[in-house]
Formats: C-alpha cells, structure tokens, sequence
C-alpha cells in the first residue's frame, strides 16, 4: 500500500485515446518528472492543481537533446528541446477525492501499444511499479472508499452482458446492495451489544428478556436474507446469461436456427447430417435479456468415435441449460422415450418444429403427456415464425420474473453468505423460543453478523479479497 504503482487503464490496440493511471504517494512527483508543458526544458511542472486538466508533452527527464518527434514544432532553444514520447493531456487528481483515495494521476495520450508502452516504461523507471490485477480497485477498497459490493459490481460493470444486467451493476456500485447490508447488520449488532452487556455486567443493566420485539426483528431480518437469496435465484442471469441450448437429430436444422437467432452465420450450414461435432456458444441479447446459446451436434445411434463424443458433449450442454429447444422436422414422429432421453425431467423446453417452409402436412405432434411445453412452428431457413420463437424464449423465461424487485442482485458469494445468515438466525430464533443462553445466543448472532460482513467487505478474509480482485484487468 505504500508503493506508488502504475498501469495502462485502456484496451490495447489503436484508438483515439490511451490512458495510463498512476497511483501513491510518489504520483505527482513522478508527473512532474516526465511531464512539461511545452516540448522543452524551460516549463517544467512545479505545482499541481487538482481535477484540472493540463496540456503538455510527456519528455524523457534526463535525455536532452535533438527534438525526434514528428509533428511538433521545435524549441527555438535547441540545447534545452527534450525527447519528446507523446503530446498528451494530464489530470491530476488529490486524494482522498481519487478513485483509490490516493493520489492519482491520469495521463492521456495518444491509443497503440508502442506509445502506451513507452510512456509506462518511462513511468515505471521513476520508482513505480506494475500494477497487480485489479489493485487500483483493491486500494479503493481498502482505503475505504467503496466496499466490496461497489468493488465487485465495478467488474459487473464492465463485463455486463446487456442493458439490464448494466442497470443492476450500476445500482450496486452505488451502494444500494451495501447500504440494505449495512441495515440489516446494524440492526443484529444492537441486540448482540445489549446481549453482551447483560454477560459481562449482569448487574448494571436490565435483565435480558426475550420478547416479541426480538423475534419479529429476528425473523424480519431472516426474511430479507431470503429474499435476496431468491432474487439471485430468480434473476442471476441477468449477469450471467440464460443458457439456452438447441438440440435434436442431425440435420433439422440447429445452425440454420442459431445463424437466425444471432442475425448473422456463426454455425456452418451444409446439408450433410453431422456437420457440427463441437457445441458452439455466442452471446444473444434479446430485448434486453442477456443469452449463451449453444448449437450441439445432432443426437442420433452411432459408431462414429468423433460424434459419440460430439453427442456426449450435447448432453451435458443440455442438462446445464436453462432452457432446451428441442427441433423436429415435417415428415418426424415425436417420441417420449426420445425425448425423455435427450432432456431431462422438469427441464423448461419448447417444441420446435423447423422446415414448415417445405410445405408438409405430416408435422409432428407432442403426446398427451407433453401438452404444457409450447409449440412453434418455424423456417429457420426463410425466417419464418423467429419472431414469435424469441418472444416465447423471454417469456418462458422471465414470466414470473419482479425487474423492477430484481434492481439488486446479489452475485453467488452473496447467496452463499446469506445462507449462512439464515442458519445462524433460526438457530437465534429457537435459541430465544426455548431460553437458550445468552453466550450461546450471542455467538449465532455473531456468526450472522460475520457473515453478512463477508458481503461488503468487514469481515472478509485475505484469500476472498484475492479471489475477487485478481479476477480484475491490469488497469482497474
């Protein structure tokens, strides 16, 4: 944390503009150092005003000599010109009112991995080093200007799959998910305090009593816990993506259907049966909903080593989904053994009969006992009845589903937190139903306090913090 560190905070590769970040105690030295407002010696950088921007060049300190940077004038001092790297513009940024609450630096220069490399380099000669994954974020965080909701939902952010699942990290980096954390642990650490005092000083405080005001508080405590368990449960994929994976016998047509679900060829199309061997994944949006769908070889009886694998692979594609869209062809029977072999029981499916363009009448039909599954009839070739086909997915999908209820959702280290936070309070609550101790009330209530704290960061160990953060870019 005293180190002073450094990285490229943009994307490699051409652009208009690179950013570099600098962060620590040495980061406005270092500015100075390397930066001067014309493209000589004579405008060295002595004072610096922060959050404001300032124009200049980026000079190597300690190599005077022939200006070697095209496109900008030369001094008319020629024995003070310096080597010029880039022009660019510098906001320097005071802490604690940074995004790591440190001093911060950040220069913007001109996109490519030449230039953006050399100004690191140059940086990193002053006494900085490399950023680690994720470590300006790691710093915000143990500086205490965001916790850790706000920390992880900065890569919710970043790697948010559509507009909602934007909305959601946005709200948590706001504090919405910290802030009902934050309630709920406050209200338990009251109860734990006035528990403690009554084990420690029995004789100077009122005797504990339970009462339904404890109970009522404890099972309100408990009943958020679980709704926000089962808002993870009802709405994850918001940022993860609803897995949807389309299956049945070779040649019904899989890739055409995936080729018109995503608007353009991914899969290869060709009317030899077996063409795909690999499941294929890509990423679909559909009015605002994130999908992984996945394109699986065709399921069928063979001695093919190369598609018994391919069709093995399907399976297990199939039974990870979230949704099946099981294809069959005119001219087809459906069978509820087949059927039942390729997806499994309670598994949300629907019925896609492909190829409706050729005219048949022989369509085939879903068995008594397969009635609730939704039919749609389609071309995946002459884009016929795709339409109707994407809005079944969504709503099939998001039915029962509260959006506005789901503006937070907890990520899966949340939920198992939670979980947790329950099973210590219906331990409290029975503890206070029956008379328990009060030191055996106090540890639950302890441990549901803890493992809320593992959520925002309070009580989070060293390899949690490690888990989140190096998941991050070089950068953030």
């Amino acid at each position: 944390m005293n180190d002073t560190i450094a990285a490229i905070a943009t994307p490699y590769g051409s652009g208009g503009i690179g950013v570099i970040r600098i962060s620590g105690p040495l980061a406005f030295d270092v500015a100075k150092r390397v930066f001067s407002r014309k493209n000589d010696a004579k405008s060295p950088l002595h004072t610096l005003i922060s959050h404001r921007v300032i124009h200049g060049f980026i000079i190597h300190p300690e190599t005077p000599g022939v200006l070697k940077t095209s496109g900008v004038p030369k001094s008319p001092d020629a024995a003070a010109t310096l080597d010029v790297i880039d022009e660019v513009l510098m906001i320097p940024m005071k802490g604690p009112k940074s995004y790591t609450a440190e001093d911060v630096v950040e220069i913007q220069a001109h996109s490519g991995s030449v230039v953006l490399r050399t100004l690191l380099d140059l940086i990193l000669l002053q006494g900085v080093r490399l950023a680690e994954p994720g470590e300006f974020t790691k710093r915000a965080f143990l500086n205490g200007r965001i916790d850790l909701t706000q920390a992880e939902a900065v890569a919710d952010i970043i790697n948010a799959k559509s507009a909602r699942s934007l909305k959601i990290a946005a709200s948590q980096n706001l504090g919405a998910l910290k802030q009902k954390i934050k309630n709920l642990r406050e209200r338990l650490i009251d109860l734990l305090s006035f528990l403690e005092a009554n084990i420690d000083f029995p004789d100077d405080v009122a005797q504990f009593e339970p009462s339904a005001k404890e109970m009522a508080m404890i099972d309100d405590v408990i009943a958020q816990c679980i709704g926000f368990i089962q808002q993870y449960d009802d709405a994850c994929f918001l940022k993860d993506g609803i897995r949807l994976t389309i299956c049945g016998a070779p040649n019904v047509g899989k890739s055409s259907l995936m080729n018109q679900l995503l608007e353009h060829e991914r899969s290869i199309v060709t009317a030899v049966p077996g063409t795909t061997r690999d499941p294929i994944e890509e990423v679909l949006n559909i009015e605002g909903i994130p999908f992984v769908v996945i394109d699986t070889a065709g399921i069928h009886q063979t001695d093919d080593l190369v598609e018994i694998i391919g069709i093995e692979k399907a399976k297990d594609h199939i039974v990870a989904s979230d949704l099946v869209l099981y294809l069959k062809e005119p001219g087809s029977k459906f069978s509820d053994l087949e059927f039942e072999q390729i997806v499994p029981l309670g598994k949300k499916a629907i019925f896609v009969i492909n190829k409706i363009d050729l005219g048949e009448d022989d369509l085939p039909k879903l068995s008594e006992k397969y009635q609730d599954i939704p039919t749609i009839e389609i071309s995946a070739l002459q884009d016929i009845g795709i339409k109707t086909l994407r809005q079944k997915i969504v709503n099939l999908c998001i039915a029962e589903l509260d959006m506005e209820k789901s503006s937070v959702v907890p990520n899966l280290r949340h939920k198992k937190a939670l979980e947790e936070t329950v099973c210590s309070l219906e331990m409290v609550r029975s503890g206070l139903a029956h008379g328990q101790e009060e030191e055996t009330l106090a540890m639950d209530i302890k441990n549901s306090i803890d493992s809320l704290g593992t959520i925002t960061g309070e009580t989070a160990s060293l390899d949690i913090l490690d888990a989140i953060f190096n998941n991050f870019c070089i950068g953030k």
